[in-house]
C-alpha cells in the first residue's frame, strides 16, 4: 500500500524557496530532510501536516499545487518463497490432467477403448440395415407388381403400358405406407 509521495519538481522549489517560510522551522526542515532522502520520498503523514499548516497560516498556496508532478510512491511487495511439496504436488497434478486430456484425445484413434465406439457402430449399422430392406422390399414389390401384370393379361400391345401403369401405383401405395410409418416414428415431419 501506499505510504508516501516521490517529489517532484515544485515541491523541491518550494521546499527550498520562501514560499514555505510562514509554516514552522521543524516542518520545513522535516520537509527538507524527506527531499534529502533516497527517493525524496514524503511521507503521506508530513504531507497532512503540511496541509495543516498551510491551512492554518492562511497561505494562498495549496497541497495540490504543490504536488504537481509528484508520484506515488508504490513499495514492491514481497513474495513469498513457493513451498517446494506444493510446487511438486501441483506439476503432478498438471501431468496428470494433460494425460488424461490427451486420453480424451485420442481416444478413437488409438482403438483401445472401443466400448462406446462399437455400440455407437452398432446402432449405425441396424439403422442402415433398416433402410436396405425398405428400399429392397419397395423394388421386389414394384418387380412383382409388373410381372403380375405382365403375365397376366392376354397377349396384346397395351399389356407393357397397362403393367407400368399398375407398378407405378402399387409403387405410390408403397411409398405412402413407407411415409405414414416413418411420421409415425419420427413424428409429424
Amino acid at each position: 500500500m501506499a505510504s508516501a509521495v516521490r517529489a517532484g519538481p515544485r515541491l523541491r522549489r518550494a521546499a527550498e524557496g520562501p514560499e514555505l517560510a510562514a509554516l514552522p522551522r521543524a516542518l520545513r526542515d522535516e520537509l527538507r530532510a524527506a527531499l534529502a532522502s533516497e527517493g525524496s520520498l514524503v511521507p503521506f503523514r508530513l504531507l497532512r501536516s503540511l496541509h495543516a499548516a498551510l491551512r492554518d497560516a492562511g497561505s494562498p498556496l495549496r497541497l495540490h499545487e504543490l504536488l504537481e508532478g509528484s508520484e506515488i510512491h508504490l513499495p514492491e511487495v514481497p513474495v513469498p518463497p513457493r513451498n517446494p511439496e506444493l510446487v511438486a504436488r501441483l506439476e503432478r497434478i498438471k501431468a496428470r490432467l494433460a494425460n488424461e486430456e490427451y486420453r480424451r484425445m485420442t481416444r478413437d484413434v488409438t482403438g483401445r477403448e472401443t466400448n462406446g465406439s462399437l455400440a455407437e457402430f452398432g446402432r449405425q449399422v441396424r439403422s442402415v440395415r433398416a433402410v436396405v430392406i425398405t428400399i429392397f422390399n419397395f423394388l421386389v414389390t414394384v418387380a412383382a407388381a409388373f410381372a403380375c401384370t405382365y403375365l397376366v393379361l392376354c397377349p396384346c400391345p397395351q399389356r407393357v403400358l397397362s403393367a407400368v401403369i399398375v407398378a407405378s401405383v402399387v409403387g405410390l401405395a408403397e411409398l405412402y405406407v413407407m411415409v405414414r410409418t416413418l411420421e409415425g416414428d419420427l413424428g409429424k415431419l
